[in-house]
């Protein structure tokens, strides 16, 4: 079943008002063995991006200098 155009508009303007977003650059390749490790996990580059990140904010908690701005 194709998705109509509406559904399409619908689903943007979804994510535009529910998520924010992040751009990560790495190096040429990384992203590849980065995906593969995550579906190793069973989750989503995404997914494992996230996880990653909580992670290391819930190690980080106990750091003088957990917050480096």
């Amino acid at each position: 079943m194709a998705i109509t155009k509406a559904q399409q508009r619908a689903t943007a303007k979804y994510v535009k008002e529910n998520y924010d977003r992040i751009e990560v650059k790495v190096p040429k390749g990384e992203k590849d063995r980065l995906k593969a490790h995550a579906e190793r996990m069973g989750e989503s580059l995404n997914g494992f991006i996230q996880r990653s990140i909580t992670e290391a904010m819930e190690r980080d908690k106990g750091s003088v200098s957990s917050d480096h701005t």
